[in-house]
């Protein structure tokens, strides 16, 4: 598996590179110049020699060179993905992640399952993967579902807001596994950068891009008026018409 190297660490990379260049230009200068001043005059050093050399040490600093523009493009790139991600704002996104912020004494999930089960158990882990809270799930038909947890652990206790916690789903139909998987799903609040990689805010969870599976414009309603305002106009018009009817002047 090859992992995506930021900005940071493609500087780095780089800099510690040309350090290590100079480092050894200054010392390829040093023992060339005590050579051609300690040759043997019967037997100069060839010229060809050093300068094979040279054209090495010249291709090394020509690599660093491209590894500076490649870093630029590097940077362009991943603010060109935060420029993108934008565009996820006011959406409503679904995403395969787990975790959660507890706030105002809720936290929010959604878990599909592939199949119908006959038991699913939910568990709510802390931070550190310990289970804080375990229970069984009330929907357990094929689909998405979603869950509510009240901050409470097992015991009865309510922790406070503001830690971070995940949902993990057990399903099985008689002995038999049920293949299932944590959602979160929201309106897509902002975008921020972590380490190069953009991250959607999605309710109370903090969702990287590439774990985003679904996007969809908010369902809006709006009120049809037309036909629920038109007997009431068709009614006005006729009262006006009667009115001016000269049949009913004359009589």
């Amino acid at each position: 598996m090859v992992d995506a190297i930021t900005t940071t660490e493609a500087t780095s990379r780089t800099n510690a590179s040309r350090t290590s260049l100079v480092s050894n230009f200054e010392t390829f200068l040093s023992l060339l110049t005590a050579q051609l001043k300690n040759q043997d005059p019967l037997s100069p050093l060839d010229s060809n020699e050093f300068t094979a050399q040279l054209t090495q040490m010249t291709g090394v600093e020509q690599q660093l060179l491209t590894n500076d523009l490649l870093t630029s493009l590097l940077e362009a790139q991943q603010g060109g993905g935060l420029t993108g991600a934008t565009s996820y704002i006011g959406k409503d996104a679904t995403a395969a992640w787990s975790a959660t912020r507890l706030e105002d004494g809720e936290a929010n999930w959604s878990y599909e399952l592939a199949a119908s089960a006959s038991s699913v158990e939910l568990q709510v882990l802390d931070s550190t993967g310990n289970v804080v809270w375990t229970g069984p799930a009330s929907d357990r038909a094929e689909g998405t579902h979603d869950f509510v947890w009240d901050g409470k652990t097992t015991a009865g206790g309510q922790l406070a807001d503001g830690g971070v916690y995940t949902l993990k789903v057990v399903a099985k139909n008689g002995s038999a596994d049920v293949e299932s998987q944590v959602l979160t799903r929201g309106r897509v609040t902002g975008v921020e950068l972590y380490d190069g990689q953009p991250y959607l805010t999605i309710g109370s969870s903090i969702v990287p891009l590439s774990a985003v599976i679904g996007v969809e414009e908010p369902a809006t309603t709006t009120a049809d008026t037309t036909t629920t305002d038109a007997p009431e106009d068709e009614g006005l018009i006729a009262s006006i018409a009667s009115a001016l009817n000269p049949m009913k002047l004359l009589s």
